[in-house]
């Protein structure tokens, strides 16, 4: 059940800061995290229902290697990834993006 994938400017913009971090740490991790990143986001439009479901609408992934979640909306035909979080920061931060 293949979907179209919108991400948001937000989620673009953790992602650019997990690889940001990672990289800082050790040179090559950030493009790690970012390929496993993708990766998600490729599940996510191949078959968006195989995730943690919070309500009916929103589900999370998580990423592989990394302690991040992707947190996306499904609607009809379209994914839409509003937060890349890491799974130990304040859940508030990525429920105020969910519509």
């Amino acid at each position: 059940m293949p979907v179209d994938l919108v991400i948001s400017p937000e989620a673009e913009f953790d992602i650019a800061e997990a690889y940001l971090w990672y990289e800082s740490r050790r040179a090559g991790l950030g493009g790690s995290s970012s390929v496993q990143s993708m990766r998600v986001w490729k599940a996510c439009g191949a078959d968006p229902r195989y995730a943690l479901s919070f309500t009916k609408a929103t589900a999370a992934l998580l990423i592989r290697r990394f302690p991040y979640a992707v947190f996306y909306e499904l609607s009809e035909a379209t994914v839409t990834i509003y937060a890349v979080f890491h799974t130990s920061r304040d859940p508030s931060k990525w429920r105020q993006r969910l519509p």
